[in-house]
């Protein structure tokens, strides 16, 4: 008998929140995990906890708004036969639009847009020559409208949401499948100091992510909690587009810089 394939996982945005979630469950499944994240010292600590637990983890400190992350992170997989990404990472610059910075928002598109689409240009035809694979975009529900106060982060969120559907549809028979998770409120580090008021269906991050492992070969898109997708359902279905709109700025009104 030949030696086990190790399966690993990529997750971009690993340091804490949805992705130290991402990595916990995804080790849980049993894989080996190569962890993204900008801080080194928050990724060295979790690739340490989950180390000691027996996963196989390789921590790749980068940001990944440089122009060469992908090329980076293809070159640390290099002999790890890729199983799972997921895409977590996200800058967000809240406050009205007219005072973010061309830096700002520059960050956000790069981190946000930029950054998976190279690293699917990179991993993607590895997955889809294996004849196996799941793809993770992690979105948001600001992605089904514009959302005020936050306007370029739903922006690309929205399209990291219309990224995710079409490739579903063009990597359906490949054995690779792909999953859009358009979060609500999910009490990660940064939404609460965003937000110390809290908002209504906030989630853990654990069930976020338990939610959408469930729903990983179904695709394309899955919203995590019912009451998140109640209010989903009716902002696309019911409401007028410029009803659901303000109604949304009423909510991100208040989210501090």
């Amino acid at each position: 008998m030949g030696t086990p394939v190790t399966s690993w996982a990529l997750v971009a945005g690993a340091s804490e929140g949805l992705g130290a979630a991402w990595a916990e469950g995804l080790a849980a499944q049993g894989h080996a995990l190569v962890l993204v994240a900008r801080r080194p010292e928050v990724l060295e600590a979790l690739a340490a906890k989950l180390g000691a637990r027996g996963t196989e983890v390789v921590a790749l400190a980068l940001d990944l708004g440089a122009p060469d992350a992908p090329d980076r992170i293809a070159q640390a997989l290099e002999g790890r036969p890729l199983d799972v990404l997921v895409y977590n990472a996200a800058a967000a610059p809240a406050g009205p639009f007219l005072s973010m910075t061309p830096e700002q928002t520059r960050a956000a598109i790069d981190v946000n847009c930029r950054a998976p689409v190279g690293l699917l240009h990179r991993l993607l035809p590895g997955m889809v020559q294996r004849q196996r694979g799941a793809v993770v975009l992690m979105s948001s529900l600001t992605a089904f409208q514009g959302t005020a106060y936050t306007a370029v982060y739903g922006a690309t969120k929205a399209f990291n949401l219309s990224l995710a559907e079409a490739l579903w549809a063009e990597l359906e028979g490949t054995g690779v499948s792909v999953l859009a998770c358009c979060a609500g409120a999910t009490r990660t580090p940064g939404y609460v100091k965003a937000m110390p008021d809290g908002a209504p269906g906030e989630l853990a991050p654990e069930q976020v992510v338990a939610e959408a492992l469930t729903a990983l070969k179904r695709g394309p898109l899955m919203v995590p909690g019912l009451l998140n997708r109640v209010v989903a359902f009716v902002f696309q279905r019911v409401l007028p587009r410029r009803v659901t709109i303000k109604l949304m700025a009423s909510r991100t009104r208040s989210l501090k810089p």
